[in-house]
């Protein structure tokens, strides 16, 4: 005799495309916040979520070339222990990596921010047109809303 198991849901990755401005953050703040509320991702991992959307669009928009349309991508992946998330830009003249800024720069945390609160990050096709810089935040157990 077969035993049939339900068909498991697999995770989409979302993906859309912004203006190359420094508006979009907030735009994309928006979009995937709403997607993590559906998807049940709790607190405090869909704060830590969009802290680190905000530091990779933040970056990109402030140091990188848009995409050939003119805009930047943003993608994610709600998992049942983690969330990706990643933005694709035209590359930039110097390889995104985190730094320790002088105690009062005004500046130079972000990637640092983002080391600290996600799980893993990197960046594919560096200094390319098509650049991607990604990371991943595990979600704690039981978290949902």
């Amino acid at each position: 005799m077969t035993t049939v198991q339900p068909a498991r849901s697999r995770p989409t990755t979302q993906s859309v495309e912004y203006p190359f401005a420094p508006s979009s953050v907030s735009a994309a703040r928006r979009n995937v916040a709403t997607d993590l509320l559906a998807a049940q991702v709790g607190e405090p991992d869909r704060g830590d979520v969009l802290i680190v959307l905000s530091e990779l669009l933040g970056n990109s928009v402030r140091h990188a070339r848009p995409l050939e349309s003119g805009q930047v991508r943003v993608l994610w992946r709600v998992r049942a222990h983690e969330v990706e998330v990643a933005v694709a830009d035209g590359g930039a003249v110097t390889r995104p990596r985190a730094e320790r800024p002088p105690f009062a720069a005004l500046s130079g945390r972000g990637l640092g921010i983002v080391d600290m609160i996600a799980e893993s990050w990197g960046v594919e096709g560096a200094g390319t047109r098509n650049q991607l810089v990604w990371a991943v935040v595990a979600r704690t157990a039981g978290n949902a809303t």
